[in-house]
């Protein structure tokens, strides 16, 4: 399943488990604004923004935790890429989605994240339910400093398991989200639930 710290950065605690995020910081240091005219970020590009911004001990740090929701701060992404900063409280997750057209890449900046995912392109509209084959699922557990890239309408869970440490992850998405696909699932059976743009997190 839902963007950087001159100023005290504001957190957003999310109700529910799979609802998107927002909130507003500025680049963490090392990372550069680009404007409109910069070229696009490359996968291993955003890899490499993840990876070095859950580095960034003074901006992991300034994240206020909840102990419920998760809370989240947008940054500065390289070549106008979307970027988050979000703290995973114990037992929370995002549910079943997917980013549509964007490609992207997280990193798990403390703590430990685990995700679940599915090897195969989803059609892209025109459908409500999809029974999937067997072997699809893939699960990973991402430790602090582990990290991976995903290509567009890559579908996953991302989730923290552990019942008494947060989490805090760095994620960049290129082009910014046009729109998130939320699924259930059932057994084999994925059904869409509902489709979210970028005004109904931001």
């Amino acid at each position: 399943m839902s963007s950087p710290h001159s100023a005290v950065p504001t957190a957003v605690s999310v109700p529910s488990p799979s609802a998107p995020v927002a909130a507003t910081a500025s680049a963490p240091a090392g990372s550069s604004a680009t404007g409109p005219s910069a070229a696009a970020p490359t996968v291993a590009e955003l890899m490499d923004f993840v990876r070095d911004t859950a580095r960034d001990e003074a901006l992991i740090a300034s994240l206020p935790l909840d102990p419920e929701g998760r809370t989240w701060i947008r940054l500065d992404g390289p070549g106008g890429s979307e970027a988050w900063l979000i703290g995973w409280p114990p037992g929370t997750g995002t549910g079943w989605h997917d980013h549509a057209d964007s490609f992207g890449a997280f990193t798990t900046a403390s703590g430990a994240l685990k995700e679940h995912s599915l090897a195969v392109r989803l059609p892209t509209d025109g459908w409500k339910t999809l029974e999937l084959t067997e072997g699809v699922d893939r699960s990973r557990v991402l430790a602090t400093g582990q990290g991976r890239a995903f290509g567009q309408n890559h579908v996953h869970e991302v989730l923290n398991e552990s019942t008494d440490a947060h989490a805090v992850s760095v994620h960049a998405y290129y082009p910014p989200l046009p729109r998130i696909r939320r699924f259930s699932r059932t057994g084999a059976v994925l059904r869409l639930e509902q489709t979210e743009r970028p005004e109904d997190w931001q």
